[in-house]
This record gives C-alpha cells, sequence and structure tokens, in this order.
C-alpha cells in the first residue's frame, strides 16, 4: 500500500541540503518509486543591520549579517520499506527535513 508523501527540506548550507536531496532521489530510483521534484523554491535572506559606534574619533556606520535559507520541495508515491530507507538517511545539523503524508496512491 503506497502513500503520497511530500518532503520539505531545508537549510542554510547548500551542499549538505544538495546531499541529503541526492540521497533521497536515489534511494527514490534504486526502490523503482515515482518522483517529482526536487523543486527549488525561492530562496530567503535574513538581514540584520546592525549600527557600529566609533570609539573616539571617526565616522559611524552599519555592518550587515545575512543568513540565506534554501528550500527543496520532493514529491513522492512511497510505501513502507521507502519510508524506513528515508529514516535512515544521516542528516547534518543544519538541514531539516518534514515529511507529511497528503493521502494514498
Amino acid at each position: 500500500m503506497a502513500f503520497k508523501i511530500r518532503i520539505w527540506i531545508w537549510g542554510n548550507n547548500v551542499r549538505d541540503l544538495e546531499k541529503v536531496v541526492g540521497e533521497i532521489v536515489t534511494i527514490a530510483r534504486k526502490t523503482g518509486t515515482p518522483i517529482r521534484g526536487p523543486v527549488r523554491l525561492p530562496t530567503k535572506r535574513l538581514v540584520v543591520p546592525i549600527f557600529r559606534l566609533p570609539h573616539g574619533e571617526g565616522s559611524k556606520y552599519w555592518e550587515h549579517y545575512e543568513m540565506r535559507i534554501h528550500k527543496r520541495l520532493i514529491d513522492m508515491d512511497a510505501d513502507e520499506r521507502v519510508l524506513r530507507k528515508l529514516m535512515r538517511i544521516q542528516v547534518p545539523r543544519n538541514v531539516y527535513i518534514e515529511i507529511k503524508q497528503r493521502g494514498r496512491a
């Protein structure tokens, strides 16, 4: 019995994110599971401006720090065997995965 699942993957390191996505695609191809994606979603930029005052003589200026959040979306029809393999993937600390069941295939 197969389930339709949607996998959301996001993180701030593109290399780690693409590594996890590649493992998911490899599992889907080895098991013969139909897959749609990975769909690259827009990158979110989090910018934090910090006002720096000089100590003594000098001019005031702003420093900007930025963090980018990269997102991927994968839809697939998976059974229990595929879900078990997905749960065994080693996920780095800066990559987050959310798996939701959408219905039955």
